[in-house]
């Protein structure tokens, strides 16, 4: 980490406070939060979904959506200039410039229509003024290597879907500090990537800053990333600071009760005892998906990507069988195979039937059997639906001769039993937090009394206190109702408290395949033991 060059601080937040809506209907996301941030330091802001983390970062490069959102008091000062007060054309001058920002998901932030260099060209432009095209491109390819790109030229004509999680992110960070800003504002820069990927992405921050003598703003609801890289740390909670101090000294002797069980609240428990009599439920052989690669006006197929390749498994009644592998591993793509969602060639059986060759209509009567609980509590819960209507969508599908009444009655007993009140199934996704919006998930997936349920990164977008939450809550479903999980995680702490059995993936292979204990103590694959290792210096870092 980069310790504070001078005490003089770059830019002082005052008693900021947030508002969305009109005055009649106002939510305060922030309320009157103040920190300073000294030159060459990096401040952590830890907390969970909702406690205004991000709404603070977005404030400071005046990001939020106006009029819904304003801000009532408090000044941003970045060099002694009150950023609330600054004009459009003024802001525009220091967002890219001075202060940059990396957002959380590079997918969405990227445009999947323009190539990379595109992309950046647009940064070189409208920053930096670079208008000759063999400036800007000598120039791209100079911050395509900077941020680790050894083939940068010959990436430049790539679109974001071709590259990895870790890649894109690397493409963001590269455009963030195209200009060399005195700030970077990153916002959960590696939520969404493996353990291996999310250290190499760590150790590029703090060799940019390093290099460029940037302040950094780190959120991030990740404990030991906060720890491994920040001077000072903030604890939001409720869109106020409860607690700030250095890393040391919050760490090791944190006084609000908040931050206590946040640092407390690490991954913990072991899969539930399995039948010995459990049938098979999922079969999986020889399973392989290809994408082509296409170039050109015309789009020509100039190759081929082996998304997954030849990968057999089975998963039994009761059973979880963790996935775990870097981004592109071809996790995900294997769980949509499974489900039908994705093209493939090999044969998948459930429950001892051969449902490859089934027609979508004759698919249907097993989809209600096979639900699947997505990453982003945010993204996956459709903002115009009621909670009722979110949950109820699949009843409408699968059980069309349901009553009014019958139908809500299974609503309200699916809220009860993710723990929520039934009395809030009136209300919107944007009304609850990030924990309860996923236990909405998982209470529309098993509405359908499923048999399997694919959870792909169910708890990466959570903060650790209500990540536990979700892990108790999932374990108690699938002893209750028998339920088999594919649990889909780069969170190794995650995956190890939840798995009978975990499956590595590696460039579309499974590498490697054991019982959970088995394999974390034993690795055998070379990749395994690169994966544990990551993880594990990484704990080192936070305790040592």
């Amino acid at each position: 980490m980069i310790m504070a060059k001078a005490n003089s601080s770059i830019l002082e937040v005052k008693n900021l406070h947030v508002s969305f809506g009109k005055s009649d209907q106002q939510f305060n996301a922030v309320k009157g939060v103040s920190f300073n941030l000294k030159m060459g330091e990096t401040l952590g802001i830890l907390g969970e979904s909702g406690s205004g983390k991000s709404v603070t970062a977005l404030s400071i490069l005046r990001l939020l959506p106006y009029p819904l959102a304003h801000h009532p008091h408090g000044k941003i000062l970045f060099e002694g200039e009150d950023l609330l007060q600054s004009s459009s054309s003024r802001m525009q001058k220091i967002r890219g410039n001075e202060i940059s920002m990396i957002f959380q998901e590079p997918m969405t932030s990227l445009n999947p229509l323009h190539t990379l260099e595109k992309q950046i060209s647009e940064v070189l432009i409208l920053h930096q003024g670079i208008l000759r095209e063999e400036e800007r491109r000598k120039k791209i390819i100079e911050l395509m290597k900077l941020v680790g790109f050894h083939d940068g030229e010959q990436r430049l004509s790539s679109y974001p879907h071709q590259l990895s999680g870790g890649q894109r992110q690397r493409v963001m960070i590269a455009m963030a500090v195209a200009s060399r800003p005195k700030i970077l504002l990153a916002d959960e820069p590696t939520t969404a990537v493996d353990v291996t990927t999310q250290a190499a992405i760590l150790a590029l921050l703090q060799d940019l800053q390093k290099k460029f003598g940037m302040s950094l703003i780190l959120i991030s609801h990740d404990l030991n990333v906060v720890h491994k890289m920040a001077d000072r740390i903030l604890v939001m909670q409720n869109g106020q600071i409860v607690e700030e101090g250095s890393v040391k000294t919050v760490f090791a002797k944190p006084k609000d009760p908040y931050t206590k069980t946040l640092l407390r609240a690490e991954p913990s428990g072991k899969a539930i005892s399995l039948k010995k009599s459990a049938r098979s439920l999922i079969k999986a052989n020889d399973l392989q998906v290809n994408f082509s690669i296409k170039h050109g006006l015309l789009q020509k197929v100039v190759g081929t990507v082996k998304a997954v390749d030849h990968v057999s498994f089975e998963l039994r009644e009761g059973e979880t069988l963790g996935i775990v592998g870097e981004s592109g591993s071809g996790k995900t793509t294997l769980a949509m195979a499974i489900l039908g969602l994705q093209q493939y060639t090999g044969r998948v059986y459930f429950e001892g039937n051969s449902i490859t060759d089934l027609s979508n209509k004759a698919l249907r009567s097993y989809r209600r059997f096979m639900q699947l609980v997505f990453q982003d509590p945010f993204g996956s819960l459709s903002p115009r639906l009621s909670v009722s209507e979110i949950i109820g969508e699949g009843l409408e599908v699968h059980e069309p001769t349901l009553s009014k009444n019958e139908r809500e009655k299974r609503i309200s007993q699916s809220l009860k039993e993710v723990g929520l009140d039934e009395r809030t199934r009136h209300r919107y996704p944007h009304e609850f937090s990030g924990g309860q919006r996923q236990r909405i998930a998982i209470a529309r997936a098993i509405i359908l009394k499923p048999k399997l349920v694919v959870l792909d990164e169910p708890t990466s977008a959570l903060d650790r206190a209500i990540q536990k939450e979700i892990l108790d809550l999932l374990r108690a479903l699938q002893k209750a109702k028998g339920l088999s999980y594919l649990f889909i995680s780069h969170d190794l702490k995650v995956v190890k408290s939840m798995s009978h059995h975990i499956m590595v993936m590696h460039k579309g292979e499974a590498v490697e395949f054991g019982a959970t204990e088995a394999l974390f103590q034993r690795p055998k694959h070379a990749y395994t033991k690169t994966l544990l290792k990551a993880a594990l210096d990484l704990e080192i870092n936070n305790h040592g």
